[in-house]
């Protein structure tokens, strides 16, 4: 820090209690200046030299009021005015970054020229203020910061201009020509890092990060730290990318370390809006320029503060834009608290995503007209279905969550963003746990989302030992698995078997009209919704083997031979559901014993089960339950 002192008499002035300060002296007093609640006892002589102030408030005064001078008015009270009092009198002061504006403002009001003193203190704080405090990075900034309290002198004397000139002009200079000091403790410095850092024990010199000024500017005013981004902006030698990350780390400075606590304890949030409405009115417009959860965190700010809709509308804009670039926990923004209501608001993130999809549309759109490659497009939609499917997990576990809101963001997604389905099904799962009272039809809903053919091996293994999955489900499940399985072992060379066991089971997987393949039941005797998606009707022991052969399936048992179709012709099938268990899953008839003659005259599959039932011994299937 620069300083500069003036004066070579020693210091004698002196207090007296906390409110009477006077110079200890042979000469007695003959002046009385107050300030505030100070009163100092003084000598007209050095006083009225250097102040032509005091020369016309003294020649004004009459003989009752004793020479006593009120100037409780004066910029930076009684600490300015001691300092301009002791350089009157040529006493040793010691002016730095942290007094000396005040000393400045008080000397201007005392009117201490050059007019009437050569050398005044006007003219050697400007002196020391142009040569060594506008040259210094922190000193200018510790100026800036103490022109708040001075109002209106300090802007009227320019020294606001010329602090924010100073800084801008320093920030937006070329890093490898930074020498000063300087503030950068929000990372570590790679070169520190380094374990090449020392050579034959000489460090290396460091390198100057762009952004080696964001750190020291946090601790400007608002309405200062505006002045001074848009003076670094106007000078256009910072990239837009810098100033986003300077705007973010003011942000979690000014706004968002206290924001919440605020909020919770119903404190006056005026600051916060203040600080909120800036940031976002200094955001760059470049492309990339802010990271999408910076944008998030505004938005939730904006939604806690009660910012009016055009601020929140155009953040989610500027989000719709990006939004496969954020987190879940970015996502999950509080909704309005009232009593029976959800716990985030869904309706944001629906609205965000709407205007991603479109902005990527329009995209590919543009893409395929041009002839371009649209695979950057492609990876966008599938960091957003997983973004999506991560954000459904969260808030399935909101019991306030209506059945219709969680399907309609799911559904914005489309499917061909979702390559698996592992990620939707555990926001199904999850749903369906913390929303046990769901309908029949609830259920077929939710659970309609997901594509049993898009489940990776453990996601299937998962789903066919899951209680709450509806059995339909289930089965759907397992049959794509044996479809797998026997895809599987046909790459091995022993297809041809499991081919033949696939088409029959193939057979039992119902179309969306509810019927079978192969089946030509009429819309008279179409399966009600019930037996369609109910799992009541398969007998409890089929479910247990059901399952239980899947578990055994998973970790590897094979079922041991025995009967005509024993030895390794058993030990290949052994991945296979039996089809008699998967009948009377799918059909959901076994325990109702209704008959339906139709259904099995003509399809493929009912007659290979009539097959089953007449020779048992030559279709028998050995597994391990």
């Amino acid at each position: 820090m620069k300083y500069m002192k003036l004066g070579s008499k020693p210091d004698v002035f002196q207090t007296e209690g906390n409110n009477i300060r006077f110079v200890a002296t042979e000469l007695a007093t003959d002046i009385v200046i107050t300030v505030g609640d100070v009163k100092f006892y003084l000598h007209k002589f050095p006083l009225l030299c250097k102040s032509c102030r005091l020369q016309t408030l003294v020649a004004s005064t009459s003989e009752d009021s004793n020479d006593e001078v009120d100037i409780s008015d004066i910029p930076g009270g009684p600490a300015a005015f001691e300092i301009c009092a002791k350089f009157c009198y040529g006493m040793i002061v010691t002016l730095n970054a942290y007094n000396v504006l005040a000393a400045r403002c008080a000397a201007e009001y005392l009117e201490m020229f050059e007019t009437i003193d050569k050398g005044n203190l006007i003219y050697k704080i400007d002196v020391f203020l142009s040569s060594s405090i506008f040259r210094t990075w922190k000193d200018s900034i510790i100026v800036l910061q103490t022109t708040k309290s001075l109002l209106p002198w300090s802007e009227n004397l320019k020294v606001i201009n010329h602090c924010v000139d100073s800084i801008a002009s320093k920030a937006s200079i070329d890093p490898s020509e930074v020498e000063w000091s300087y503030t950068y403790n929000r990372r570590k410095l790679p070169s520190e890092s380094d374990s090449h850092s020392h050579w034959n024990g000489v460090r290396k010199q460091q390198m100057v990060p762009r952004d080696w000024w964001v750190e020291d500017l946090c601790d400007l005013e608002m309405c200062l730290y505006k002045r001074v981004i848009l003076a670094i902006k106007a000078k256009g030698r910072i990239c837009s990318e810098v100033v986003g990350e300077a705007l973010r780390a003011y942000a979690h400075r000014r706004l968002f370390n206290s924001l919440d606590s605020s909020v919770s304890n119903g404190l006056d949030c005026t600051r916060h809006c203040a600080a909120l409405e800036t940031i976002i009115s200094l955001l760059p417009t470049e492309e990339g320029s802010v990271p999408c959860s910076f944008l998030l965190k505004l938005l939730r700010a904006a939604c806690l503060l009660g910012s009016d809709e055009a601020c929140r509308d155009d953040l989610v804009k500027r989000i719709g834009t990006k939004l496969d670039g954020a987190s879940v926990s970015d996502l999950l923004i509080p909704a309005n608290s009232d009593e029976n209501a959800m716990m985030y608001n869904v309706d944001l993130i629906s609205t965000m995503l709407e205007e991603f999809m479109a902005q990527h549309h329009s995209d590919d759109d543009e893409e395929a007209m041009d002839g371009e490659s649209t695979h950057l497009s492609s990876s966008s939609k599938l960091a957003i279905a997983k973004l999506v499917d991560g954000y459904l997990a969260e808030i399935a576990k909101d019991p306030n969550l209506p059945l219709s809101k969680f399907v309609a963001l799911a559904e914005l997604v489309p499917l061909a963003s979702r390559p698996v389905h592992d990620g939707l099904y555990r926001a199904i799962d999850m749903y369906l746990k913390e929303h046990p009272g769901l309908t029949k039809g609830e259920k077929k809903r939710l659970c309609g989302l997901m594509d049993c053919k898009k489940l990776s091996p453990d996601a299937s293994m998962h789903a066919v030992q899951n209680e709450r999955l509806p059995m339909r489900v289930v089965v759907q499940v397992l049959f794509f698995e044996q479809v797998r399985a026997s895809a599987a072992a046909a790459a091995t060379g022993g297809g041809d078997a499991e081919a033949g066991e696939v088409a029959p089971a193939r057979s039992l997987l119902p179309r969306e009209d509810g019927n079978s393949y192969g089946s030509s039941r009429s819309a008279a005797t179409t399966a009600t919704e019930e037996d369609q998606w109910g799992c009541g009707a398969p007998m409890s022991s089929d479910v247990k083997s059901f399952r239980s052969m899947s578990i055994t399936n998973k970790s590897g048992g094979g079922g041991g031979g025995g009967g005509k179709n024993g030895g390794g012709k058993a030990s290949k099938g052994s991945t296979l559901m039996p089809k008699k268990i998967l009948s009377k899953l799918w059909s959901g008839k076994a325990s109702s014993g209704e008959n339906s003659s139709s259904d099995t005259s003509e399809s493929p599959g009912s007659a290979n089960l009539e097959e089953t039932r007449s020779t048992p011994s030559r279709n028998t299937m050995h597994y391990v339950s």
